[in-house]
């Protein structure tokens, strides 16, 4: 295979038979961290047949080390914080993405679209050079706004836009190698401009003057970086997570009520939901649930149930004839032990109702990622409060495996990772939305072993050696991938409302055609494999003892990994499990497979 050379090297020496060698590429991602955006082009990618190999953008030696070790064809960076330097860009071929449309330069790209009411926006793939966002255009995808927050913008227009245009730009490369740009790109009508990066003055929020629709434009402007900063009572803090609340006003700028996580704050017209906050003169200077944060100034601030009509709406249910639908949108996905506690009770509530199924569509960006590792670092005993969460999740996947008389179905309409890809296996179907990147393995956080029965639970549906080798690679997976060995039963295109529409059509069709019958027959004899459940508690019993070693053994390995995620400690390495060209096991493994198989493999 062709090594990544400069585009000028290219055309004037590779020879007109080495387009081939181009078919298949070997691309290394240079990335800040390996974050929703990352891990959904790495799994396209491969998807596509390439070979693919992750490196973290630690410095410029470690970089041009990693070039020279992977002779990549081509270096993408699809999240990047600082420019590519010269002597790498001048001598490889390296395309970043920027979030922003054709001209747009500066940090704060998608900040400035929703402070600025913008309703087209777009991704564009250009070619790396001495200015920063300003090289050749190679690819670039439109996209329209919703009124969201920027990470929930992020994480799905975003990606799905620079998903299409980064294909676009690696077929071109991979096609035509030696026609390069500037090549005839169609732009929009409007182009973007250089802006410096978003001030906090820039998005001050004025309680006695600004509109519900302003605050929550200026908080969703900085979700999740770096928040807005906010004074109460004389004290500096960080809002984030923020939405309209509805039946309920007060005194602009003043809290009204709690609801779960969240905090309500008054406004001048009306009153808005917080529900996380950052306290950065604190010792737990993180995000965290609002009402945490502010537990001592509360006082006797009403409370209203998070399944209440005028309650932060984190968890709920509705009913269409004899299907139940239970969403439960947590915040990054992360499911503390009260949010564990208040979900079981809301399903056994809905397993309660005259339904023949029941369908968990989780959150539109997460369907779950396990255990809330913020509360836990903050926690006054970390070991106590994990050891809290784990068995909070265990009853709930408990609870989804012995429901004995209704149809389980996870429909995935986000992604997930760690115990939250397992919690969703615990229903008898699995669902997935086309795009969907489930994550399912613990290792990553410091060896940690993992629980939600899934030691019984994957190699169930998986198959013992697949089972091994998922949690031990370490790596993403998509929704065909995991539709294909079994993880998941089907994957369903289309997002938003298309893809609420076919699961919806999908569960009628269950109920109509017999089929809902016919598994719940088959699920009855599984339980009766189960011996009532205590298999079961075996499988949990187990997998806990190994979690107490995690938590409150001599290994300090989970900790550290805890600590290191919530205070966002940049890493000193790449895992091997990502950077394949730093793992010589498994490239010795690999060079004796034929090449088919190795990208399998991969």
């Amino acid at each position: 295979m062709v090594a990544a050379l400069s585009i000028g090297w290219l055309a004037n020496n590779c020879p007109e038979s080495a387009r081939e060698e181009f078919i298949d590429m070997r691309i290394l991602l240079l990335v800040h961290a390996f974050n929703s955006l990352s891990q959904r082009i790495f799994v396209d990618l491969r998807e596509a047949g390439h070979e693919l190999s992750v490196e973290f953008d630690i410095n410029d030696d470690v970089t041009l080390e990693a070039i020279e070790l992977f002779r990549p064809d081509l270096v993408l960076a699809p999240f990047l914080k600082r420019a590519i330097p010269k002597h790498i860009w001048s001598r490889h071929i390296c395309l970043v993405v920027h979030p922003g449309i054709p001209g747009d330069k500066g940090p704060s790209a998608l900040d400035w679209a929703i402070l600025n009411d913008e309703t087209q926006w777009g991704v564009t793939v250009f070619q790396a050079q001495a200015e920063m966002d300003a090289g050749p255009i190679w690819a670039w995808g439109g996209l329209s706004l919703r009124d969201a927050s920027k990470s929930s913008l992020y994480r799905r227009e975003v990606t799905n836009a620079t998903a299409i245009a980064v294909r676009q730009a690696v077929d071109h490369l991979q096609n035509e190698p030696l026609v390069t740009p500037p090549f005839e790109v169609v732009l929009p009508i409007a182009r973007g401009i250089a802006r410096p990066s978003v001030r906090q003055v820039d998005r001050k929020i004025d309680w006695s003057r600004d509109t519900t629709q302003q605050i929550l434009k200026k908080i969703r402007s900085a979700d999740g970086v770096p928040g807005v900063k906010d004074e109460i009572d004389g004290h500096d803090y960080y809002l984030y997570d923020a939405h309209e609340a509805f039946d309920l006003a007060g005194k602009a700028g003043v809290i009204i009520a709690t609801s779960g996580p969240a905090i309500c704050r008054a406004t001048i017209d009306g009153a808005l939901w917080i529900g996380h906050m950052r306290d950065r003169g604190s010792s737990h200077p993180f995000k965290l649930p609002a009402t945490h944060v502010l537990e001592a100034k509360l006082g006797d601030v009403k409370e209203i149930p998070v399944d209440h009509s005028s309650g932060y709406r984190q968890i709920q249910y509705e009913e269409k004839g004899a299907v139940g639908y239970l969403s439960f949108e947590f915040y990054n996905g992360a499911m503390g032990t009260r949010a564990c506690q208040r979900l079981l009770e809301a399903y056994k509530k809905a397993c309660a109702r005259p339904i023949k199924i029941l369908v968990l569509t989780g959150g539109a960006e997460f369907w779950s990622n396990g255990m809330d590792l913020n509360l836990i670092e903050a926690a006054d005993n970390p070991a106590e409060e994990s050891w809290q969460n784990i068995n909070a999740i265990d009853d709930l996947a408990e609870a989804i495996l012995t429901t004995a008389n209704k149809l389980t179905i996870a429909a995935m309409r986000g992604n997930a990772g760690a115990g939250g890809v397992f919690l969703a296996r615990a229903c008898d179907l699995v669902w997935l939305r086309e795009g969907t990147i489930l994550n399912p393995h613990y290792k990553d956080m410091g060896n940690l072993y993992g629980s939600e029965f899934w030691t019984y639970l994957l190699p169930l549906h998986v198959g013992k050696k697949e089972a091994l080798q998922i949690t031990g690679n370490c790596l993403p997976m998509g929704a065909h991938r995991a539709v294909e060995l079994g993880l998941a039963n089907v994957c369903l295109g289309g997002g938003g409302d298309s893809f609420a529409t076919r699961m919806s059509e999908r569960a009628i069709a269950l109920l109509d055609s017999g089929e809902a019958a016919r598994r719940l027959a088959e699920k009855h004899q599984r339980h009766r494999a189960l011996d009532g459940g205590r298999a079961l508690a075996e499988y949990r019993q187990a997998e806990l003892e190994e979690m107490k070693r995690n938590f409150f053994g001599p290994d300090p390995s989970y900790h550290v990994a805890r600590y290191n995620f919530v205070f966002k400690i940049k890493k000193s390495r790449t895992p091997k499990s990502l950077a394949r060209h730093r793992n010589r096991s498994n490239e010795k493994a690999l060079e004796k497979q034929p090449e088919k198989e190795q990208r399998q493999a991969v």
